[in-house]
């Protein structure tokens, strides 16, 4: 039986034309690498993450050239965008007018003007995101505290996280800004879990964006991303999420397509209003046993999973098996099947066979076969 995750009832936060909060499907962001004064580099990153389903995409805006090139960014894309403020709290009023969140980290704000408190500085920075209608997130991260709260609660870090992330939400709400969500981070995800349930109950109203920051490289940031998410998300704590993983530019979209098949393992078959989880594609296959054949399972397994990547949006399942002990009945309720003997590959559609293949025969097929099905299905 499968009991249906019950979501945090938050309030909506409007990003652009995406809406987070108030039961909205949980949405995926990302961060380009690239330098943002390099346009046409980070306009095809941008590209690359959209075409990998991102609901927003985080970028950086540190310098004058900056501002000038996300000017012509945004004449180039619609995709909803957030600019990170990183230490320089003035740029504000000239970024606003080019994105649809603006991203602060309270920890931030006492290195410039030391003078001015970082109330003041809050208030600027809500000016400008009222005046161009834009979002803004809270971001709150465990290596850059407050310094003084770090002071007041010693070795007591999520304390000092939580205090910092309730006083700015009491402040924004003080001036009557409520699109604003709030993030809490670490690199520890038992961290990430006790900040983020703490902080839901006492504020359940607040939409949260949810990763482990500096996870680092896989398969090991995977795993302490996953762990972090399957047990906030499971238990209705969450609106958006961001895998942050130690990649090069050319393959930081994994971050969004590791984040959506998250999401669909956590719902996968669920349906909670007229939002409908776990349509994300499923690939399984055998560990490789004694029973293989043809060692040359190992490299087609590979070539069905690259050939496959373009339909990631699509809820199909394709099974790829090594041997023929197993293959044929362990392939029965995929999509697509694929399972192999000594020199020919066997390729089903169901239940049913639709041929023996060579090796190299066989990957071919196999796409042919997955559009008709992404065709009959659209």
């Amino acid at each position: 039986m499968i009991i249906p995750i019950k979501r945090n009832a938050t309030r909506k936060v409007d990003i652009g034309k995406l809406t987070i909060g108030n039961y909205n499907p949980i949405a995926v962001q990302s961060m380009a690498s690239t330098h943002t004064w390099e346009v046409e580099k980070t306009l095809a990153q941008l590209a690359l993450f959209e075409r990998a389903g991102a609901d927003i995409i985080r970028i950086a805006v540190d310098s004058d050239r900056d501002i000038a090139a996300l000017a012509r960014i945004r004449e180039q894309t619609d995709i909803p965008l957030s600019a990170d403020l990183q230490e320089n709290y003035r740029l504000a009023p000239l970024i606003a007018p080019y994105v649809d969140k603006l991203r602060y980290n309270p920890g931030h704000l006492y290195h410039h003007e030391r003078e001015k408190s970082w109330r003041d500085k809050v208030c600027f920075i809500t000016e400008s995101a009222q005046r161009h209608n834009c979002a803004l997130r809270v971001g709150v991260n465990g290596g850059s505290v407050d310094p003084k709260l770090q002071e007041k609660y010693l070795n007591d870090l999520a304390s000092s996280m939580l205090e910092s992330a309730y006083a700015h939400c009491d402040l924004l709400d003080s001036l009557g800004f409520t699109n604003y969500c709030v993030s809490l981070k670490d690199s520890d995800p038992y961290k990430v879990i006790l900040l983020n349930q703490r902080f839901s109950a006492q504020r359940p109203d607040i939409p949260l964006h949810l990763g482990v920051t500096e996870a680092g490289m896989l398969p090991g940031a995977l795993i302490k991303t996953r762990i972090a998410l399957e047990q906030l998300i499971g238990t209705g704590i969450g609106d958006t999420i961001r895998v942050s993983l130690t990649l090069p530019s050319s393959e930081k979209a994994q971050e969004i397509l590791i984040g959506k098949k998250i999401i669909d393992d956590i719902y996968h078959g669920l349906v909670l209003g007229n939002v409908e989880y776990g349509r994300g594609l499923n690939i399984i296959s055998c560990p490789s046993c004694s029973r293989v054949e043809n060692e040359d399972y190992i490299a087609l397994a590979a070539r069905i999973k690259e050939c496959s990547n373009y339909a990631a949006q699509h809820r199909i399942t394709i099974a790829v098996m090594g041997c023929r002990v197993n293959g044929p009945g362990e392939t029965d309720d995929a999509d697509i099947g694929v399972w192999c003997g000594p020199r020919r590959v066997n390729l089903k559609r169901g239940r049913r066979l639709l041929g023996s293949y060579t090796y190299d025969e066989v990957a071919e097929r196999f796409k042919e076969t997955l559009d008709a099905i992404i065709r009959e299905r659209s």
